[in-house]
């Protein structure tokens, strides 16, 4: 299977705390790959490295053969790198089309000049992707809704399709469904199934092990910002060291 991102040795310290201590992970294209871990493990930090917001340390990371360290954000980006936050990262008070359209912008273009939202719609190519991408996420009937007054769940759907519009090679998501009702994480583990059949790569850092166990098809488990145990969701589920360290027995 062809590695999209390889990650090799990576130590990231803070003063004399290692956040992250010889960290290696291979992200095989087309998989979901899951990292879990208690808080402090190490997990968001990694993130961070991978989208160019710390450097480590010591070690390397190569996406499709390229290393990103040293890279700005926004060129990570470029490359075809996109981040899911924990909350949601939306333009709140712009329409749900207003905000896919930029999206799609800043990845075309990188930094561009912003200019008023009625220029937006001059390039009608980008306005139907816009409009495919809202509908591909089950909110076609709300492109002219102002995102501030969506829910929760439906606020994570817009910035899911603020991140597909950009047609990412590998997506980053941290803690997609933290804070959701179970009606909502549910809603948005169907969503990510219904993404996987496009066969994207997909890192996700979760800690309702339910979503975990419904998405990945490999998971990684950090303790102390380093990789304690790897393998399917059944080799993971079974480990002892793994139910000592975070699962508590309950899997």
């Amino acid at each position: 299977m062809t590695s999209v991102l390889k990650v090799s040795n990576i130590t990231k310290n803070f003063g004399g705390l290692a956040a992250l201590n010889n960290v290696n992970l291979n992200i095989e294209e087309g998989k979901i790959h899951a990292i879990i871990g208690p808080n402090g493990a190490g997990k968001s930090t990694l993130l961070n490295v991978f989208v160019g917001k710390l450097i480590p340390d010591s070690g390397t990371v190569k996406f499709q053969g390229n290393s990103l360290l040293g890279l700005k954000p926004h060129s990570i980006n470029q490359l075809g790198v996109v981040r899911v936050f924990q909350t949601p990262e939306i333009y709140q008070d712009l329409s749900l089309i207003e905000n896919v359209i930029i999206s799609a912008l800043a990845r075309r273009d990188g930094h561009f000049k912003f200019n008023p939202i009625r220029y937006l719609f001059d390039d009608s190519a980008l306005t139907d992707k816009s409009k495919h991408i809202l509908k591909d996420v089950g909110l076609e009937k709300a492109h002219d809704f102002i995102a501030d007054s969506l829910s929760r769940g439906d606020k994570r759907r817009l910035e899911l399709a603020m991140c597909l519009v950009q047609d990412p090679k590998l997506l980053l998501l941290d803690e997609p469904t933290a804070g959701m009702s179970r009606t909502d994480t549910n809603n948005v583990i169907e969503l990510l199934k219904h993404i996987k059949s496009k066969g994207m790569t997909k890192i996700i850092i979760e800690h309702d092990m339910n979503v975990v166990f419904s998405l990945a098809d490999k998971i990684s488990v950090m303790q102390q910002g380093t990789v304690i145990a790897e393998g399917d969701p059944e080799t993971v589920r079974n480990s002892e060291r793994v139910k000592e360290a975070y699962l508590g027995g309950a899997y």
